[in-house]
């Protein structure tokens, strides 16, 4: 059975309690992402009130150096006991050079040597062993006792890497232990090309796909049934599928369904600064395909109608949030299909 995952808010005053709601309406998972706060401190307090699993999704990458990813996860993974997965991501070229002043040089390249890095360094600590990398951007060979952390009874956490493209998709198969798909996707470019890709990735080191966690995003509005109440629903989805639309790394997504013609006329609203009216060029259909919409119960069927037989995990993207009891209602509805 799918499990469902939820976005846990930054906010640190109040996200202790906002994860045990989330918990309590039967969530399987909570993460964060990287947006207005630090994508690890909020895990710390949800890892202690909460049962299931926590994960960042994503943790940006390219601009942190894999010890102090290590040392971040090794302690939530040891705090919540066994539940934490580090999720990572590359990010675009304009946020690694102007918004974290770091180094894009080959993203692939780059990405592989970070996961690759981190997991040395989970080995090390884990088997007490030398450690011992050294790779194009990043070298580890100084550990010490005092250094280093104690093994992990629960054992080190699994690395997640998000994708998109082919070759970023191929590279969670072929290294990390789990594959996690932006929220602006389809079922049908799931089944045509994510799947594929991860395959290809998995087949190239042998990997028992079993043993792999596929975690699919999706992009949801609830409603009450009313008509007003769903058309504030469906506006907010378009304009969040408006803004993921308009970066030309998502135009593979529409080119599936043959709306590639979409990405630049989004794109070039952006440039003239009309934000408020991307969400407009999203028909229904468009939202059909890209977003689940409904009552919650109606959502949660949907959900695993689509992702179930696929999927490990779904997680949720809420532009609107959502009150506990919907989520209870949701969660309800994939649990029951």
């Amino acid at each position: 059975m799918i499990a469902v995952d939820v976005l846990l808010n930054a906010n640190l005053e109040t996200n202790a309690e906002t994860a045990k709601d989330l918990d309590a309406s039967g969530a399987d998972g909570l993460f964060t992402y990287e947006g207005k706060g630090d994508v690890f401190f909020p895990l710390v307090r949800a890892g202690t009130v909460t049962n299931g699993m926590v994960y960042t999704n994503i943790a940006v990458a390219i601009p942190r150096s894999p010890m102090h990813l290590a040392y971040q996860a090794w302690d939530l993974q040891r705090l919540t006991g066994g539940r934490f997965a580090l999720g990572l991501g590359s990010q675009i070229r304009p946020h690694i050079e102007n918004r974290y002043g770091s180094i894009w040089e080959s993203p692939l390249r780059q990405m592989r040597e970070i996961v690759e890095a981190t997991k040395a360094i989970f080995d090390s600590w884990q088997h007490e062993t030398a450690l011992n990398f050294e790779g194009e951007w990043t070298r580890h060979t100084l550990s010490s006792p005092m250094l280093t952390p104690e093994p992990l009874q629960c054992g080190p956490p699994p690395v997640w890497l998000a994708a998109l493209g082919p070759k970023m998709t191929q590279l969670a198969g072929a290294c990390a232990d789990g594959l996690l798909v932006h929220p602006f996707t389809s079922h049908e470019h799931l089944i045509k090309h994510t799947i594929p890709n991860m395959m290809t990735g998995l087949n190239s080191r042998g990997k028992d796909p079993s043993s792999f966690t596929l975690t699919v995003g999706a992009i949801v509005g609830v409603h009450d049934g009313t008509e007003e109440s769903r058309g504030r629903a469906e506006s907010i989805v378009r304009g969040m599928l408006g803004f993921y639309g308009s970066t030309p790394a998502y135009r593979p997504v529409l080119e599936t369904h043959g709306w590639g013609d979409l990405q630049p006329q989004l794109r070039q609203m952006t440039k003239k600064g009309e934000w408020g009216k991307l969400g407009d060029l999203f028909t229904q259909e468009h939202l059909q395909a890209l977003s689940v919409v409904g009552t919650p119960y109606e959502v949660g069927e949907e959900l695993a109608e689509r992702f179930g037989q696929t999927a490990d995990r779904v997680a949720l993207s809420i532009p609107q949030g959502i009150d506990p009891s919907w989520l209870t209602d949701l969660v309800r509805g994939v649990k029951n299909s």
